[in-house]
């Protein structure tokens, strides 16, 4: 059998674990089988894991995971910038809406990573488990089947195309994923009345050392500090981004300008709309996760980008997977049953978060969207600047979320200490 990580293209490849798309989900459940002792093999489209993935938002509860692998202290000397208190300016009103002084967990604060960071360092440590193999520029196209259930994948890579053999094939590439599609796996759309532009704009040293969500004037912008410059989203209704093209860039800055004025001088840094990438949020959810030697994680279930949960729940969703199926997938046990278990353990929070999600796009960004007027936090929103226990809860659900996970799968021996 050819080696995994340098095979003769004429050949199948064959591990225990075949897992399509390098992203967060991917690479943890990867990272944890390996580390389990069960043979792995991640397959990871582009050659490098340098792209702009917007939010890059690690939570508490993610922190977590890192701090029970021993990996907590290496994983915070990369750089990143500290979020505890999340503030939103409602007209001219700043509100202190999330607190994370009081989550529990060993971090209480939201860390701002840049995911190519995040995934180099989960390679880096994987590597460090034989069991664990990444290629990249390798790109799933297809699954291959036996009797009805899916035993392997085809690829695509410069050296020509692949074919590995796998006992479980674990689908964890992205909003539009091939494996979910290949899979025919009735996807539940729930929608989404917005569409966000992302962009970069520079930081003054006057500015504030926190992000701020902008609501006014029928217009939304979240500013998420990165160190020297904001990553801004600026929230438009679904399908408007077209008009908003067509009106100019000028007319886009001056629409940032008035609900955040210190930008104007700022917003000619947008020269050209290639500096502008549209987000086409989508809300939608597998009704069943897997099929016999499939399961479907992470982004597979598409998130809004309300509250940054994406990155944390794939995470989450790779946990639980690691903890039900590495001991079956060691002792050559896995049944259809132990799927259907990850998708029983979390399609709950699946589902909480994205009706939490909905909740929000409907009360309260639709309606802001909706509206030209000048507008006023309601008193119920005001109170939150008087009572602080009220601040926790946002930062309770966002930071740690619904049934966080808690890494229960066994360490193998390493080829080298770290």
């Amino acid at each position: 059998m050819p080696s995994v990580d340098s095979p003769d293209q004429a050949q199948p490849v064959q591990v225990t674990c075949c897992i399509a798309g390098g992203g967060p989900a991917g690479m943890m459940l990867g990272f944890l089988l390996a580390r389990a002792g069960v043979e792995t093999l991640v397959l990871e489209k582009h050659k490098d894991f340098l792209r702009d993935f917007r939010g890059d938002t690690v939570h508490p509860s993610t922190l977590d995971v890192f701090a029970e692998l021993g990996l907590l202290e290496d994983f915070l000397k990369l750089p990143h910038q500290e979020l505890h208190e999340a503030r939103a300016k409602i007209g001219d009103v700043v509100i202190r809406v999330g607190d994370f002084s009081h989550t529990p967990t060993r971090c209480q604060f939201i860390a701002f990573m840049p995911q190519w960071d995040l995934l180099n360092f989960l390679a880096e440590r994987g590597r460090r488990y034989p069991a664990f193999h990444l290629r990249m520029e390798a790109e799933v196209t297809d699954l291959v089947e036996e009797k009805g259930a899916v035993v392997g994948v085809r690829a695509n890579t410069p050296q020509g195309p692949l074919m590995v053999g796998a006992k479980l094939v674990i689908g964890a590439d992205g909003r539009h994923s091939t494996v979910r599609a290949r899979a025919q796996l009735k996807v539940k759309d729930l929608g989404s009345p917005i569409d966000v532009f992302w962009m970069r704009l520079s930081k003054k040293a006057s500015d504030a050392t926190h992000g701020l969500g902008f609501f006014n004037l029928g217009r939304i912008l979240v500013m998420l500090d990165r160190g020297d410059y904001w990553q801004c989203a600026f929230v438009i209704r679904k399908g408007q981004a077209e008009e908003i093209r067509a009106r100019g860039l000028a007319a886009f800055g001056e629409d940032i300008a008035q609900i955040a004025p210190f930008l104007r001088d700022r917003v000619g840094e947008l020269r050209d709309w290639s500096q502008v990438s549209l987000l086409t949020v989508l809300v939608d959810r597998l009704e069943q996760w897997w099929r016999p030697g499939l399961l479907c994680i992470g982004d597979s279930h598409a998130m809004s980008p309300i509250g940054g949960v994406g990155i944390n729940l794939a995470i989450q969703d790779a946990v639980a997977a690691a903890n039900i199926l590495a001991r079956p997938l060691q002792q050559g046990t896995l049944s259809p049953r132990d799927l259907a278990e990850v998708e029983r353990r979390r399609m709950f929070p699946t589902r909480v978060t994205q009706a939490m999600q909905l909740v929000v796009q409907e009360r309260v960004l639709s309606r802001v969207l909706g509206s030209t007027q000048p507008m006023s936090p309601p008193w119920i929103v005001r109170m939150f600047n008087r009572l602080g226990w009220l601040r926790r809860i946002p930062a309770r659900i966002i930071g740690v979320g619904v049934r966080p996970e808690h890494v229960r799968t066994p360490e193998a021996q390493l080829t080298s200490s770290p």
